[in-house]
């Protein structure tokens, strides 16, 4: 990691620190999940906060942020002389093209790919996903192409994987391989990992994860022009082109959906542009403001956030320094140190004895088969059977335990923070933070006789996120 990104007084900087406090009030008021944020204006970090058990060092899943730095490998690409946005998508996959090449898929260019406007009717992800055989530039190829390319915007999440097997073939290295010296390292983004398709290509439209600090380094990046500490990283003319709006996507229910799109960047009001993805993870950039903002969230609706920004931050962006408020930077300085997603309330411990052993359950949506709980001074052991196995959770009193499970939708092991306590006499609740992605698992459990009457859910999903009570029995 490189030196430090450098630190202002927000007043300095031509913001009040008052509307930074503001914004963070309104946020935990009116959103409950925001993760972290920071906030540069002219280079300088006039504020950044974690709520805990989030924290500066840990890396946060961006989903289609990810798309965003897929759209730069590409512009990377293009300067090196690798490829042209104006070559055919078919022309890098000459082995993968189905036996029967319609017109649309043919007239096909990678600036297709880039704009979402492949002319796809529906987003092709599901359908790489059920390729059974793991070939997943063969399963874009073969899905239907009803509109000619270029005509019609369709957020595509296929169409950025394609990019990414793109620069793999012509690199022979993954995308998270050919950004680390040219765009990560220069950065001084250390942490990165990218997930891959089952034939070891980055998803390139998802599956990134970095840090806070790492987000706000790429806006500022975009926001100025590609040159980074005296370097062209990447093509002024890029960034223009990718920040641009190359296509129409409106109409959309949420207004700042509805601006345009880029190069895998949407347009915003106000004359701004952002990467963004699923849950709250953004990367905003005001140019005439001269202003980023990184944030990660686990939220459900995203069009809230960026309207606490407009409301708050925004208006409050002067253009010249203000007076130095050292009581209001030091109101916000103490806010920002003590942010914390809060924690299961109630007692230490049951005011009766808890059956021990393991409950039961019937064979019901979550798979979950068994469950034990282990009660001791310090918190409670959960251990969980599902079909892959069992599965441990760990749960502290009034403070967060830090733990690995493989209790995820994939069974890999994954660390996370708990913390427990007990709401009345039979009803213990518990909350587990997946601290280095948007998720929290809630369980609340009921005793009662030799029964556990169980309700889980999760604060964000692509699915449902509350589930059928489970009624399990002591075996």
């Amino acid at each position: 990691m490189e030196t430090e990104l450098p630190r202002s007084a927000p007043e300095a900087q031509g913001i009040a620190s008052s509307a930074i406090l503001g914004f963070v009030e309104a946020a935990e008021r009116e959103i409950h999940e925001l993760h972290s944020f920071m906030l540069l204006r002219h280079g300088q970090v006039v504020a950044e906060g974690w709520w805990a058990p989030y924290a500066p060092e840990l890396p946060h899943m961006l989903f289609s942020l990810s798309k965003s730095f897929t759209s730069t490998a590409i512009g990377l690409a293009v300067a090196e002389g690798r490829l042209s946005i104006d070559d055919a998508v078919l022309s890098f996959f000459p082995d993968d093209a189905p036996a029967e090449i319609g017109e649309h898929l043919a007239a096909m260019r990678v600036r297709h790919l880039l704009s979402m406007s492949t002319g796809h009717a529906v987003d092709t992800m599901p359908a790489l996903h059920q390729r059974a055989d793991g070939n997943w530039a063969k399963a874009f190829l073969e899905c239907p192409v009803e509109y000619a390319p270029g005509t019609h915007f369709l957020y595509n999440t296929g169409a950025t994987y394609m990019l990414s097997a793109i620069i793999q073939r012509l690199t022979g290295v993954t995308l998270l391989e050919y950004l680390r010296p040219r765009l990560l390292d220069p950065l001084g983004i250390g942490q990165a990992t990218w997930e891959t398709c089952p034939r070891g290509i980055n998803t390139g439209g998802f599956g990134l994860s970095i840090t806070t600090d790492g987000i706000a380094r790429f806006g500022q990046l975009y926001l100025q022009n590609g040159a980074w500490n005296g370097q062209q990283l990447v093509p002024a003319a890029w960034v223009a082109e990718a920040t641009a709006r190359q296509i129409d996507n409106a109409p959309s229910e949420n207004i700042d959906w509805a601006q345009g799109y880029g190069y895998q960047f949407w347009r915003c009001r106000h004359n701004a542009y952002r990467g963004d993805g699923a849950f709250g993870q953004f990367c905003i950039v005001m140019p005439e403001q001269d202003t980023v903002l990184a944030i990660t969230s686990g939220v459900g609706p995203m069009q809230p956030v960026l309207d606490l920004v407009w409301e708050h931050i925004l208006p409050a962006l002067g253009t010249a320094p203000l007076p130095a408020n050292p009581a209001a930077h030091a109101t916000l300085s103490r806010k920002l140190g003590q942010l914390a997603l809060p924690l299961p309330e109630g007692a230490v411990s049951p005011e009766r004895d808890i059956p021990g052993g393991t409950y039961i359950f019937q064979p019901n949506q979550l798979e979950l088969q068994a469950i034990s709980f282990a009660f001791g001074p310090a918190g409670c052991e959960l251990t969980l059977r599902d079909p892959r196995g069992e599965h441990h959770l760990a749960a502290g009193y009034g403070a967060w335990r830090e733990g690995v499970t493989t209790f995820v939708d994939r069974g890999e092991r994954q660390p996370f923070v708990g913390a427990g306590a007990w709401v009345d006499a039979d009803t213990y609740h518990a909350k587990f933070y997946y601290n280095e992605t948007p998720f929290c698992v809630m369980m609340a459990c009921q005793f009662v006789g030799d029964q556990l009457l169980f309700d889980f859910s999760v604060n964000v999903s692509f699915g449902p996120t509350e589930f059928p009570q489970l009624v399990g029995r002591l075996g």
